[in-house]
Parts: structure tokens; C-alpha cells; sequence
């Protein structure tokens, strides 16, 4: 999980994150928080097992990490946070160790992590795991939520 942790701990996406959490301190859905990006990184990671792909788990927990990060510049800005997120990336991802084919495999994965379609194993199931990761049967703002009642998850999964 290095690399992972170098994203972490990293300053500016520290700065980033700290400033996503106040940004979304009375949000009354569901946060994009650390926890939130744990959670999908979780579960696409079990997923990921399940299907038994070869797919590193710091690769998993990186692209989590970053995949809406980009919330920030869509507060600030108006700016889709899915091209905000992939911009950040692209920034932080040099100071890892992955190598060319994995950072445009987590990028790519960014870039897409809203579209539900058929695409590389790692999108498909990334997309899965954040919808998931929504604990919809225990949220207080269920009855204002604009999910719709099939979209919204009423049991544990994952």
C-alpha cells in the first residue's frame, strides 16, 4: 500500500480532502469523505478478489482515494468532479511508483467512475462498489434523496 500513502499523506491532497469535509460538513447526503473512499475501495477490492482479478489492491485504494476528490473544484468552480478528480491525478500520481499503463488504468478509471457501461473489469466494478458503498436503508435524508427507490440500496451487499 505505498503508494497509497504516498497519496495520503501527501500535503496538497491532504489540503484537498480537509477542505472536501467542510464543504460538505451540512450536506444532508451522502458525504465524499475518507470514509466514503474507504469504503469503495473496500468493496472493490472484494469484488475484485472475488472475480479473481490481478488487480493490486494499492491500485484499488489509490483510484479510491482520488476518484472524488475533484468534489472540491466542482464546489469552488462548477467544474464535473470526475474530469476535477482525473486532473488532481494526474498531478499526484507521479510521485508514485506505478507505472505508465497502471496511472492511465486508475485515470481512466476516474474519468468513468459515473457511467454505468461496459468497459475494462476494473470501471465495471468501480462504478458497482460506489454505489454500494451507500448505506441508503439508514440514511436520514432517504425521503429527500434523489436517488430513485431502485437505485437506492435497501440491504447489505458488500
Amino acid at each position: 500500500m505505498e503508494n497509497t500513502n504516498i497519496i495520503m499523506f501527501n500535503e496538497e491532497y491532504v489540503k484537498l480532502l480537509n477542505e472536501l469535509e467542510e464543504f460538505e460538513r451540512e450536506r444532508p447526503f451522502c458525504k465524499h469523505d475518507l470514509a466514503h473512499f474507504l469504503d469503495v475501495a473496500r468493496i472493490c477490492y472484494i469484488m475484485v478478489l472475488e472475480e479473481g482479478l490481478d488487480i493490486s489492491k494499492d491500485l484499488i485504494y489509490t483510484t479510491a482515494l482520488l476518484h472524488d476528490i475533484g468534489r472540491v473544484m466542482q464546489y469552488r468552480y462548477g467544474t464535473d468532479h470526475d474530469k476535477a478528480s482525473a486532473d488532481i491525478a494526474e498531478k499526484l500520481l507521479p510521485l508514485t511508483s506505478f507505472n505508465e499503463e497502471e496511472i492511465e488504468m486508475i485515470l481512466d478509471c476516474i474519468r468513468k467512475h459515473r457511467e454505468k457501461q461496459e468497459s475494462t473489469a476494473l470501471n465495471e466494478i468501480f462504478y458497482k462498489a460506489d454505489k454500494l458503498s451507500r448505506i441508503c436503508f439508514r440514511c436520514p435524508a432517504y425521503d429527500i434523496c434523489y436517488w430513485s427507490e431502485e437505485k437506492k440500496n435497501h440491504r447489505i451487499t458488500y
